[in-house]
């Protein structure tokens, strides 16, 4: 466990900013990273963009599937947008510093929005597992005033969680070395630089982390195991295709999100955690938001005929303009 064995009168050059290592220190490789990921963060933006714009926009998408996945898709921008950015500034200009205050800030929002998408995940499974198994009192359930609440309940809880634990992390003495193997402000190597006991902290972090996955891991598995017996069952052979079509996409994102936290929180080994959580990072932060929009768009027939209508309103509005 990092910085337990230390005291806070052992440097007594507190920090006032941090280096982050980053990937690499290869300029050249830097360079290209920085190109590769500009594209990748600019994709990104616009994807999850064109789902909010979609569902906003066709009637036929004001439904509570949708109305989630608009939230999800804002919530993914955010996500992506506490690392990236940063990140790009430090591969162009090999300034690796970041200070202590907007550390502090990209740490909170990492985990306070990476925990609202993992119960909104959940949220959204408990949702197919209602439209499909319960089609009858579906709407009576979800109503719009419930689906607001449950968006509200998941930053609610992530906010009630996880506020008091960023408090208590920043009022930790952080003492140097100020060197962050990292390539932005993640909790594991922050508290490897606390000059102070961090077992209860980092205790109570994992309890609160492992909770949180548990719950959402188990609202995810039994809402799709009532939909793969509903599903069974049903008669006809086009309507169990229509109901595993409707959710295969949101499996998969689920798939892709629990599974990266639960080979991190598994791995044994504090020596291999930091390589590991890096790993996890990156692929949480510039390639899973990344995709999500393409795995709901391009496996659904709904979303790609809104796509068009768009594209063919924005086609027909561009040629009154220049006609003008």
């Amino acid at each position: 466990m990092g910085g337990h064995g230390r005291s806070p009168a052992a440097n007594c050059t507190f920090v006032q900013d941090f280096v982050l290592l980053g990937i690499t220190d290869v300029r050249g490789l830097q360079l290209l990273l920085f190109m590769v990921l500009l594209v990748t963060y600019l994709l990104t933006l616009l994807g999850n963009l064109l789902i909010v714009i979609l569902t906003l926009a066709d009637r036929r998408l004001h439904t509570p599937m949708y109305y989630f996945l608009r939230h999800f898709s804002l919530l993914e921008m955010g996500f992506t947008s506490t690392v990236t950015p940063q990140m790009l500034v430090h591969l162009l200009t090999a300034d690796k510093a970041i200070s202590r205050a907007r550390c502090f800030t990209q740490t909170g929002l990492y985990f306070i929005l990476g925990t609202v998408e993992t119960l909104l995940l959940a949220v959204m499974s408990a949702d197919r597992y209602l439209a499909i198994c319960r089609p009858l009192r579906y709407a009576a359930i979800m109503t719009p005033r419930a689906r607001e609440t449950l968006v509200l309940g998941c930053w609610g809880v992530s906010l009630l969680g996880l506020t008091g634990l960023c408090v208590w992390m920043f009022s930790l003495p952080f003492c140097g070395p100020h060197v962050l193997n990292h390539f932005f402000c993640d909790s594991t190597p922050l508290l490897e630089l606390v000059c102070a006991d961090t077992r209860l902290l980092q205790l109570v972090s994992f309890l609160m982390a492992m909770c949180t996955l548990v719950s959402a891991v188990l609202v995810t598995a039994l809402s799709y195991g009532c939909i793969v017996h509903t599903v069974l069952h049903l008669p006809e052979a086009g309507g169990r295709c229509k109901a595993f079509s409707t959710c295969s996409s949101h499996i998969l994102v689920v798939s892709l999100s629990y599974g990266s936290c639960i080979i991190m929180y598994l791995n044994p080994t504090q020596t291999g955690r930091l390589d590991l959580n890096k790993g996890i990072a990156f692929f949480n932060t510039m390639v899973s938001p990344l995709l999500n929009p393409f795995i709901y768009c391009l496996r659904n027939e709904l979303v790609q005929k809104a796509s068009r209508d768009l594209l063919m309103k924005g086609r027909g509005l561009s040629e009154k303009v220049f006609r003008v």
